[in-house]
């Protein structure tokens, strides 16, 4: 999971160029949309599952409950670990033979969708309703729900209890609002290491402009609202925290993320989403360190999401297997096998009190189901999103309301 979806911009960039190669190719569907007639293709072929693992836990997971699931079916299934999924997905759809069933990320959905590379099935699955509604919206392209989420993750504060109590502070002192995080990373400040340090990203300090009441887009990336209000207060602060010292991006640390700042001791806070306990498990087992739901802004709680959904090709000769498949591996059962093989939060609302029960410690990142938002999903926005981030690396020294009026611009040229 920390693989795949912490390092999102770059992979989002990948993903959405490839969507633009592939405007030429499409399905057997009428019109650009590839929506869904609502007859499936049938035949006795079998299906290819092709997935972009985070490791050996992930694939083994994902092949045993295809495996599960091709032996009661009757319907033979392979699961294919892709080298580079962007890639493979792309020369797939080139050559009209795609895989029939794979990983599909929020900002690779528009530029397949778009050109009818996608079977449009969201809302032909019986278990429409308990996907959480924001990741349903996530995977909603001109309207249409195309593809079931698999699973998802959030962006919480990440603190270092060790430091915590060295620095006096107790579980009452765990910030609930910006003024109070400023305060807490004011008193972890110290020597070489800081109080918050994060990835200097839209991925990170996103999460501040949720909680400021604002985004890049609206929840269903038809409007750009980069230049809003919300956004300058939160930007305003994080420059404010910047300038102050608490807070320090992982880069300026000599760190290449959020979760390795903290996992070296660099930064006493950080703000990353679940796959870090992989990471700190893996790389940084002395670490001692609990979760909290970040600190509410002036508009309340508000956090990032990442997600991404199991997409099925409109070229697959058969549809209506792979749709039970998909039913299948999003089901409260699998999705609470993946999470415990490898990490994931189930997509799906009836999982979330096995889960919680589960995985006490995370609870916090799951409890932000409730008011998460997505990143941008239009045609291009990744593109934008990459500027944007070369932006926030000078914030401390630049003008939060001049990045944000460019950053504007840019998204509005893509809704021409």
């Amino acid at each position: 999971m920390r693989r795949i979806t912490h390092r999102w911009l770059a992979a989002g960039a990948v993903a959405a160029a490839a969507g633009l190669v592939l405007t030429a190719c499409g399905s057997g569907f009428s019109g650009s949309s590839g929506e869904s007639t609502g007859k499936l293709t049938s035949s006795d072929k079998p299906l290819t599952v092709m997935i972009g693992s985070s490791g050996d836990a992930e694939t083994a997971a994902v092949k045993s409950a295809v495996s599960a699931w091709s032996s009661s079916s009757g319907t033979a299934a392979s699961v294919v670990a892709a080298s580079d999924l962007n890639q493979q997905l792309s020369q797939g759809f080139a050559s009209k033979k795609p895989a029939d069933v794979f990983y599909l990320s929020t900002d690779a959905l528009a530029g397949y969708a778009s050109n009818g590379s996608l079977l449009a099935y969201g809302d032909q699955l019986a278990n429409k309703s308990d996907f959480y509604p924001s990741l349903v919206k996530s995977f909603t392209y001109g309207g249409t729900f195309y593809c079931a989420p698999k699973d998802f993750s959030t962006l919480q504060l990440i603190i270092n209890t060790d430091m915590w109590k060295a620095a006096g502070l107790t579980d009452a002192d765990i910030p609930t609002t910006w003024d109070q995080l400023e305060s807490v990373a004011k008193k972890l400040t110290s020597g070489n290491r800081v109080g918050l340090g994060i990835s200097g990203e839209y991925a990170r300090v996103g999460s501040f402009m949720a909680q400021a009441g604002g985004n890049l887009m609206n929840d269903d990336s038809t409007k750009a609202t980069a230049d809003s209000d919300a956004n300058v207060k939160a930007l305003d602060f994080v420059k404010k925290l910047l300038d102050g010292g608490e807070l320090k991006y992982a880069k300026d640390l000599g760190a290449g993320w959020g979760g390795e700042a903290f996992g070296k001791g660099l930064a006493a806070m950080t703000i990353e989403g679940n796959w870090i306990t992989g990471a700190l498990k893996s790389d940084f087992p002395g670490i001692h360190y609990t979760i909290a739901e970040l600190p509410k802004g002036p508009a309340g709680q508000g956090t990032l999401q990442f997600t991404n959904c199991w997409g099925i090709a409109a070229d697959s000769p058969n549809q209506a297997a792979a749709l039970k498949l998909v039913e299948k591996l999003t089901s409260k059962e699998d999705q609470l096998a993946f999470s415990k093989a490898f990490g994931p939060m189930p997509s799906i609302k009836s999982a979330a009190s096995a889960w919680k029960s589960a995985n006490p410690d995370l609870v916090p990142f799951l409890s932000a189901a409730d008011y998460a938002k997505g990143v941008p999903t239009a045609k291009g926005a990744a593109d934008v999103v990459t500027d944007f981030n070369s932006k926030l690396e000078s914030l401390a020294t630049g003008d939060p309301k001049a990045i944000l009026d460019a950053t504007q611009k840019n998204l509005e040229a893509l809704l021409k």
